[in-house]
C-alpha cells in the first residue's frame, strides 16, 4: 500500500480551506446585503400556498386543496392576496408592503442565486395524509423561474435553505395581511 505524499494532501487541503473561509462569513451574516439592488430592477412575485390532503378512492389517490392562499407582489410594492377555501373565494385583499420589505425580497432573490435553482421534484412520502405545497413564480428583470416544493416534513428530499427562507418571508407577508 502506498502512502499519500504530503504535497498531495496540501494540494487538496488548500481549496477546502479557501472554500471554508468564503462560506463561513456568508452563513453567519444576519442580513442579506442589498448592495446589488438598483432602481432599474423589476420584480414580480406570485406565491401560492396550498393546504392539501390525500383522498383515497380505493385504487387511486388524489390531492385535494382544503385552502389555497395566493399572494401577488408587484414591483411597486402593491400586494394582492386571495384566499380560496373548498373551491370558493373567501377574500380578496389589496395592500402594499414597505420599500424595505420589497428590497429584502429582491435581495434574497438576486443575491443568493435563487433564479438559477434547478427545478427539482420533491416526492411526497407514502405515509403523509395532509401537507402544504408551495409554488413561487418570480420574474426578475425579464428572467423567470418557477419552483414547487412541499413542507420539509412531507418529503425525504432536502429543500434548499434559500427556498425555505423565501417561503418564510412570503408567509410572513401573508400573516401580516390576514391580521
Amino acid at each position: 500500500m502506498k502512502m499519500v505524499k504530503p504535497i498531495v494532501l496540501v494540494g487538496v487541503a488548500i481549496p477546502i480551506i479557501l472554500a471554508i473561509l468564503i462560506v463561513i462569513p456568508m452563513l453567519t451574516m444576519e442580513e442579506i446585503p442589498t448592495s446589488a439592488i438598483n432602481s432599474y430592477d423589476n420584480v414580480h412575485i406570485e406565491f401560492t400556498k396550498h393546504d392539501l390532503r390525500i383522498v383515497s378512492f380505493g385504487v387511486t389517490e388524489k390531492s385535494v386543496a382544503d385552502m389555497t392562499q395566493v399572494l401577488i407582489i408587484d414591483n411597486d410594492g402593491s400586494v394582492q392576496y386571495t384566499e380560496v377555501k373548498d373551491g370558493v373565494n373567501q377574500s380578496l385583499i389589496k395592500s402594499s408592503i414597505s420599500d424595505a420589505q420589497l428590497q429584502k425580497l429582491t435581495a434574497m432573490i438576486k443575491e443568493t442565486g435563487f433564479m438559477s435553482i434547478p427545478k427539482e421534484s420533491f416526492p411526497i412520502k407514502d405515509d403523509v395524509e395532509s401537507y402544504t405545497k408551495f409554488t413561487v413564480k418570480i420574474t426578475l428583470n425579464d428572467a423567470r423561474t418557477q419552483i414547487f416544493w412541499p413542507d420539509q416534513d412531507s418529503t425525504e428530499k432536502f429543500i434548499p435553505p434559500i427556498v425555505t427562507a423565501v417561503e418564510d418571508e412570503l408567509v410572513g407577508i401573508i400573516d401580516g395581511i390576514r391580521e
